[in-house]
């Protein structure tokens, strides 16, 4: 069977070391976008049901491709470990790596506990009130940490030793849990939602199976490490990997698109709206990480249009390959219908009437680039000129960048294997 080729191929290995954290780390800030006009919205409360709804619709399906795409998914569906459940969380755009610093304890394969020495996402609500912090650490987590761990193991279950709102202030580590399988644990049933995106192309996308013949790792079926280290994985394990971690992106904002729906009604403005509002805050950040990750910020004028190009062609909004149908040349986007207009995902939003996510993407390179438009809905054809004046940012964006997550620098790890203790 032919494959589409991926986008990331174009990359180099120590490139994609560099962008597939990036990648990850963009994942967890689409709920930093979205959630924000949520609360605008609907309140904190229902936001908080959102969440929920949003992860455990999304978070069982893109586990398990993971696990099928790496070689760790367990012999027999349903009987994974903790260590597999571990792996998963380490590329999982829930639990970014660093910026969500998971230190993890294995005892044996039914028992294992995990704390976060840094949790950015801690850091993004603490200033908003003890509320804000009980709703992501108690009432959003609780569902959603069971929810991606029942995806490994139904008798899974994640239960916390301590957790925010922190006691005294600025007790480390910011919290710390438990995972333990055991046939007694009754199964949680699963959101009504989960049944809707098993059935988008996202869902079940083949992409290239990864060449295990390529220099370096080609699959997680060793032990758990401490910290992954991308630049251990071969070119071709890489590009599956940024591709996986894309479609992760674009299944939790189709589960974030009916969980905003069922509060919308047949107001479809109103969603259209949040949705909208929602990818311009995280394309711009994104577009402005991936730009420092590849080296194509604070380039010359000269150099503004190839830099754009360089940063589209990796950009989540357009990967990947084989779910989003477009071609990147230098100074011209080119889209086509896809399986991701079959999902409505992201790129369905965009189109001649609406070019402001891919002005979005293509500012945050350069400030004087803008994008102009031409097409139908699902054929479209947008071509990056370079203006006279600088513009403003949108304030989606500067939404998004209230997170600490928008500056957040990785720092070099060793990678060490995690054995029972």
């Amino acid at each position: 069977m032919a494959h589409v080729r991926s986008r990331y191929a174009d990359l180099t290995r120590e490139e994609l070391a560099a962008v597939v954290p990036e990648l990850l780390l963009i994942g967890q800030l689409i709920d930093r976008s979205g959630m924000a006009w949520c609360i605008a919205a609907f309140g904190r409360e229902e936001m908080e049901r959102i969440a929920i709804e949003e992860w455990a619709a999304a978070s069982p399906i893109y586990t398990r491709r993971m696990q099928a795409a790496l070689g760790y998914a367990p012999e027999r569906p349903g009987e994974g470990d903790v260590v597999s459940i571990f792996k998963g969380l380490q590329l999982d755009i829930g639990a970014p790596p660093q910026f969500m610093d998971f230190r993890y304890t294995v005892h044996d394969p039914w028992h294992g506990e995990f704390h976060l020495d840094h949790c950015g996402a801690l850091m993004d609500v603490e200033p908003m009130g003890p509320d804000y912090v009980r709703g992501m650490c108690h009432t959003i987590e609780d569902p959603t940490f069971d929810a991606t761990a029942i995806a490994t193991n139904p008798h899974a279950q994640v239960r916390p030793i301590h957790r925010p709102p922190r006691t005294p202030a600025d007790r480390t580590p910011h919290c710390a849990w438990t995972v333990t399988i055991d046939p007694a644990h009754p199964v949680p049933a699963p959101v009504p939602a989960l049944a809707i995106t098993e059935r988008l192309r996202a869902a079940t996308l083949d992409l290239a199976p990864i060449d295990v013949d390529d220099e370096g790792l080609a699959d997680y079926t060793g032990p758990l490490l401490s910290d992954v280290d991308f630049a251990a994985f071969s070119h071709s394990a890489l590009v599956r990997i940024a591709d996986e971690v894309c479609l992760q992106m674009h299944l939790l904002d189709a589960s974030f698109a009916i969980a905003v729906a069922a509060r919308t009604g047949e107001d479809a403005e109103a969603l259209l709206r949040i949705r909208r509002k929602q990818l311009l805050g995280v394309a711009g950040i994104a577009a402005e990480r991936l730009a420092r990750a590849l080296g194509a910020s604070d380039l010359l004028e000269d150099d503004a249009l190839d830099a754009a190009a360089r940063v589209l062609a990796v950009h989540p909004l357009l990967n990947p390959a084989a779910y989003v149908s477009a071609s990147v040349e230098l100074g011209e986007v080119a889209v086509h219908p896809s399986p991701a207009h079959e999902d409505d995902a992201w790129i369905a939003l965009c189109g001649p009437a609406w070019p402001d996510a891919l002005r979005t993407i293509v500012r945050a390179v350069h400030p004087r680039l803008d994008v102009e438009a031409e097409g139908s809905d699902d054929a479209w054809r947008a071509v990056v000129v370079l203006r006279d004046d600088e513009v403003p940012e949108a304030s989606e964006v500067g939404v998004v960048r209230f997170s600490t997550g928008a500056a957040f620098a990785f720092a070099p790890r060793r990678s060490l294997p995690i054995t029972p203790v």
